[in-house]
């Protein structure tokens, strides 16, 4: 845990040596990707249920907020407490009869998953469709979490709520719960053989990661100011959260910060020096990455650096 305090208080620091507000734009997207990824890992990396449909949560989060904000006035830290109880009963909902299915049959279901949210929201004038909803425009302060004039609070809320799951998902892998969602990972039918009731807990560590999900999802709402699906609710989404948690080392509790930490800035300064979307070289640059890392360490960067430090 301590290792925990110290990248978070060297993180909080670097905005007292680095003025740009594009290294906070980055900084912020990083931690809020790790985050992600790290809510992705409870479900992916320890229980060891690849899951692309994840970009369901951050967009109910991102849409119960919002319209909450936008029709009642509501502040969007209720907004997101509200989101991500939505988002943990949905997960329950939809992993009971997904779970019956194993390994590729899994993965291809949450596929669909995305796919089915994200056409009902294109087509819910509610939600303004496909055209997605601005938010209001309101007082600046915490209360309505919004920010104009600088990027600093936003850059410390993300912050703040990086230490929180890090904090919770090491706390975690250290208990009974964290043992079983490993044991299932490994072998579902020894873990069961063994008396771990592998729906129970496989059903928990979703509904956890889904909550966490949708926290995000209001973050990013209230920090970009407009939501539409194909930014909030699409395979994109999805698969940016499992890119960076694979490429980090899923199952590993540092995982998912590494896996930011490469991609996310890559991503950001290839768009500013290229241009547009960076023409692709940052997707490029992705896949050569996974490839690399699949075929050499296939736990990751930090499986990597693990590897490296026992043979020295």
């Amino acid at each position: 845990m301590v290792m925990i305090f110290l990248v978070a208080l060297t993180l909080g620091i670097l905005p007292l040596f680095f003025k740009s507000v594009f290294f906070y734009h980055v900084l912020i997207k990083t931690l809020l990707y790790a985050v992600m990824a790290q809510a992705w890992n409870i479900i992916g990396g320890y229980a060891g249920q690849v899951s692309f449909g994840h970009a369901v949560f951050f967009g109910i989060g991102a849409y119960t907020s919002t319209v909450l904000l936008r029709d009642f006035s509501l502040t969007p830290w209720l907004g997101a407490l509200a989101g991500g109880i939505i988002a943990t009963l949905v997960a329950a909902l939809i992993s009971y009869p997904t779970f019956k299915l194993k390994g590729h049959y899994f993965a291809i279901a949450t596929f669909a998953i995305v796919e089915i949210f994200g056409e009902l929201v294109k087509v819910w004038d509610y939600l303004e469709g496909a055209i997605g909803i601005d938010l209001p425009v309101l007082e600046e302060g915490f209360y309505n979490f919004m920010f104009y004039k600088n990027k600093l609070p936003y850059l410390y809320v993300i912050l703040s709520f990086f230490l929180f799951v890090f904090l919770l998902v090491r706390k975690l892998e250290r208990m009974r719960f964290g043992y079983y969602l490993r044991a299932i990972k490994e072998s579902q039918e020894a873990a069961e053989a063994l008396g771990v009731n592998s729906g129970r807990y496989k059903l928990y560590a979703m509904m956890i990661s889904a909550f966490l999900t949708a926290l995000c999802g209001t973050f990013y709402a209230q920090y970009v100011l407009r939501i539409e699906p194909s930014t909030v609710m699409s395979l994109d989404v999805s698969i940016m959260i499992v890119l960076v948690c694979v490429l980090g080392g899923a199952g590993h509790l540092w995982g998912p910060f590494v896996g930011a930490v490469i991609l996310v800035p890559l991503s950001e300064y290839t768009r500013a020096i290229i241009g547009g979307t960076g023409k692709g070289i940052d997707l490029i640059i992705f896949g050569f990455l996974i490839m690399l890392v699949s075929t050499s360490q296939p736990k990751g960067v930090v499986g990597l650096f693990s590897s490296l430090r026992r043979r020295v």
